[in-house]
């Protein structure tokens, strides 16, 4: 593949993500997600556009909305993205926040009153990661002090000192409490991969607009911890769930989180300007990525969610693992100079655009089966079907390709 070829990849490529992202993804969002009844964000629509007037709103995906629209108003500078982005950003502070304990409830009534007040560390990352990008596209200092206090409160009650890492959750009060699961299907065990993947990309946001010293050692920590306990460095996968010694308690292989996590270390290590560490982490990144396109990428450019071992148990496609491949392979790309993996992230993204666009009521679908039929997840917004990974792909897809045009340039 000569240079002017992928120039003219890139251009047209370049196209495509920023009409899917601005026409399908946050205009969707833009028209559909508003609460006008209740304030904030409607918990659920279902793929048809029927509206659940009951439904509980979630922290994350609150918190994902004031990422998105934060990130997309810091991109673009258009009006309608800084208005959601200030409309998350106001309910979350009177809503989600919690007076009392501090922190953020996990879940609310479709009202807006406290429904679930446990202290998931995964949701308070989010607020993190939420509140950072708001300070970087609007320098609003409310918003970093928020970001600052979420922080804090996650290394005072989350952090475990003896084995490192973070634990799953927390009561209300934030003392300790057994229920720990992220949702109904996680392990109720004390670590997950899930939560530590999160609290990394959350500590590298707030890190890229407060460089202190007590964050760059914790985000370090735990780049090197992601490293040692969590990566199988045999396999080149990620372990999911761990007791609070580090015991692996499942062998399960999500394909999504592989990749995901395979770009996020790397810039991790990148915000930290670590040279020793980024070197590291491009080692790992790119075993992982070679782990899932060697066993997890399905011939039609699709990623597969799960395996055990050697055998996938969920052929389904949702949506966040394909946004999550078309970065991964392309980091990997840029990495290597390897056009296997421009190939990859171009057939991922291919694959998004015949398979999950919904070409009738917009945005993604949840889910397709093998055949490329819509699964039966119905949800088009709900607690966890949200503009982030969608958004973000494009995000980051964009800035890489304006990246090479001036590289090449």
């Amino acid at each position: 593949m000569t240079s002017i070829i992928q120039s003219e990849i890139r251009t047209k490529w370049a196209g495509e993500l920023e009409l899917e992202l601005k026409d399908n993804i946050l205009g969707f969002w833009l028209k559909h997600s508003f609460d006008e009844q209740c304030g904030g964000f409607l918990g659920q629509v279902n793929r048809d556009l029927t509206i659940v007037a009951d439904a509980p709103k979630s922290l994350v995906l609150n918190t994902r909305l004031l990422w998105t629209f934060s990130y997309a108003y810091r991109m673009y500078g258009d009006a309608s993205y800084l208005s959601a982005a200030e409309r998350a950003f106001d309910y979350l502070n009177k809503h989600f926040a919690d007076r009392a304990n501090g922190g953020y409830y996990w879940m609310l009534h479709a009202d807006g009153s406290p429904l679930e007040g446990k202290k998931q560390i995964y949701g308070q990352a989010f607020a993190v990661y939420a509140y950072s990008e708001y300070f970087r596209a609007t320098k609003n200092l409310q918003a970093l002090d928020y970001a600052i206090q979420a922080y804090r409160l996650i290394e005072q009650y989350g952090y475990d000192p003896v084995y490192g890492g973070y634990i799953e959750a927390l009561s209300e009060a934030w003392e300790e409490t057994d229920d720990l699961s992220l949702s109904d299907k996680d392990l109720n065990e004390k670590k997950s991969m899930n939560t530590h993947l999160h609290v990394l990309e959350a500590y590298t946001n707030l890190y890229r607009v407060w460089q202190s010293v007590e964050l760059q050692a914790q985000l370090t920590s735990l780049v090197r911890l992601t490293i040692k306990h969590i990566v199988d460095e045999h396999t080149g996968h990620f372990k999911l769930f761990f007791d609070e010694a580090w015991q692996s308690q499942s062998q399960h292989i999500s394909y999504g989180h592989d990749i995901e996590g395979s770009w996020l270390l790397v810039e991790a290590a990148e915000v930290l300007g670590d040279a020793a560490l980024l070197e590291e982490t491009k080692k790992v990144a790119l075993k992982m990525a070679d782990a899932v396109l060697t066993r997890g990428y399905d011939t039609d450019g699709g990623l597969f969610n799960e395996a055990l071992g050697d055998t996938i148990i969920d052929d389904h496609k949702d949506w966040w693992p394909q946004a999550e491949a078309v970065v991964g392979f392309y980091n990997a790309y840029q990495l290597t100079g390897k056009e296997t993996y421009l190939e990859a992230s171009l057939r991922s993204w291919r694959f998004i655009q015949h398979a999950i666009v919904d070409q009738t009521y917009g945005e993604w679908y949840w889910s397709v089966k093998r055949d490329g039929s819509p699964s039966d997840n119905m949800q088009k917004i709900s607690a966890w079907k949200c503009p982030y990974h969608n958004s973000r792909a494009c995000f980051e897809l964009l800035e890489r390709l304006q990246l090479a045009d001036v590289q090449q340039d």
